[in-house]
């Protein structure tokens, strides 16, 4: 069976989208890129926000159109949005033969065995994980899943359940399997990285730094990098392992989603302005030359024009590297949903677009403050590598004149800025050729988890 899975939405969707190939890899399947070549499509789902689950709609159906056109003989829908909207989605896509939410998604190998899309295990030793993406020097290491915070905003507790932190033996072989298929950098990933630990309990009872120690201590994977942290949990014994271990990027993804105590008390926030500067000032002391991202929604319910211009004041005043802003859109059962949802959508817009050139021109001045800095740089392809200071595809890229191969680590001295959110550099050496071929994965191919299972993961 020729498999094509679409992954939508989060770094977390792609950990998850990686397992299923492994499995149905495992059982016969063959992965293939061109979506037309497919004999099996999978929708892997997102449904945060109204955005997102259009584009997941608009996958479905163009899947579908390529069973009702014949090169397609099934097409299944996973994950988020199919956790919150089954019923509607079946009645409305008749064309898809299977729906199954994020809870629900250790059945999908056994329900398409029993279907007869695809055939018995032919491995004794199921891999874990199997590269899908076009980057394969960079992964995503999920930690946790799930959410105990209760954010008015936001559906994820909805879709993915309470939060469940992973066991910290099984997150370090699975971080050793990335390093085995060609892994430069791991990239963190959780609803809150922070919250990793809170529910073990006993022997298991393990915090971030603890996990942050192991994957240091037992891999020599070149860098990693923490996303997704509540400044509500940067304790300073946190910020002690990340000052001291050159390995973890001088990067820190932290969102505050507004600067008006009055909007974060009624988003339901942990923070506030107040507590958020002291944890921006403590991180920058500790960590010196860190770049701090952070994501804002403008235009939720209640949002007057005096909280735009204090979120406005506090941008200006703290100069986060870079924002990314959205507005706001009410999510069925979330506590926003039941307020009015009163400022205009053309209002929404406009706030969101003050925002965005603010931020255009801080990070202006922030990346311009850089120019002449040295540091490493990972190659991802001819002539583009990122920085320390960039996170994977949404943080920009740095262009440099060189033939150092993908996966290699340079040494650059940086020269300059370009389109806003780009850099060039010049490579005064290499410090990590890339990997052997042997090492980088290869589609089809899947290695072995190095003890544990699958269900130690708990989706």
């Amino acid at each position: 069976m020729r498999v094509k899975l679409v992954t939508l939405g989060c770094d977390k969707n792609t950990v998850d989208s990686e397992r299923y190939l492994a499995q149905l890899v495992d059982h016969g399947a063959v992965q293939v890129e061109d979506a037309e070549a497919a004999e099996l499509i999978i929708v892997n789902t997102c449904g945060f926000i109204d955005a997102a689950k259009r584009e997941s709609i608009d996958a479905i159906v163009a899947a579908g159109r390529m069973k009702a056109e014949g090169s397609a003989t099934a097409i299944v829908a996973v994950g988020c949005m199919v956790e919150r909207h089954k019923d509607e989605l079946a009645e409305a896509l008749p064309e898809v033969d299977l729906f199954l939410g994020a809870s629900e998604t250790e059945q999908l190998v056994p329900r398409l065995h029993a279907q007869g899309l695809i055939g018995d295990p032919v491995t004794q030793h199921p891999g874990v994980r199997l590269y899908a993406g076009a980057t394969p020097f960079v992964r995503y290491l999920k930690v946790s899943e799930g959410c105990d915070h209760g954010c008015a905003f936001c559906a994820i507790p909805l879709m993915r359940g309470r939060h469940r932190s992973f066991a910290l033996p099984d997150i370090v072989r699975e971080a050793q399997l990335l390093e085995l298929q060609g892994a430069r950098e791991v990239n963190l990933v959780a609803q809150d990285l922070a919250h990793y630990g809170r529910d073990l309990r006993g022997g298991d009872a393990v915090r971030l730094p603890d996990l942050l120690e192991a994957l240091l201590r037992e891999t020599s994977i070149p860098w990693f990098r923490n996303m997704y942290l509540y400044s509500a949990g940067i304790t300073p014994r946190l910020l002690e392992v990340i000052a001291g271990a050159p390995r973890i990027a001088r990067y820190l993804d932290m969102p505050i989603q507004h600067a008006s105590d009055a909007v974060l008390e009624r988003m339901r926030r942990p923070e506030r302005r107040r507590t958020i500067r002291e944890k921006v000032a403590r991180f920058r002391d500790a960590v010196p030359g860190v770049a701090i991202r952070t994501t804002c929604i403008v235009g939720f319910p209640g949002e007057t024009e005096a909280d735009v211009r204090e979120l406005l004041d506090f941008l200006r005043e703290v100069e986060f590297e870079r924002v990314g802003v959205f507005t706001y859109s009410p999510q069925e059962g979330t506590r926003g949903a039941a307020l009015p949802d009163d400022v205009p959508e053309v209002e929404k817009r406009e706030r969101l677009e003050r925002v965005q050139e603010l931020q255009r021109h801080i990070t202006a001045e922030r990346y311009e403050a850089r120019v002449g800095s040295v540091a490493e740089a990972l190659v991802i392809e001819p002539g583009i590598a990122r920085l320390p200071w960039q996170a994977d595809d949404i943080d920009g890229v740095t262009r440099i004149a060189s033939d150092a191969l993908p996966g290699s680590l340079v040494e650059v001295e940086v020269t300059g800025v370009e389109d806003d959110y780009d850099f060039t550099a010049r490579v005064r050496g290499t410090r990590l050729a890339p990997p052997t071929p042997d090492a980088a994965p290869r589609a089809g191919r899947a290695l072995p988890m190095m003890g544990g299972s699958m269900g130690s993961f708990g989706r």
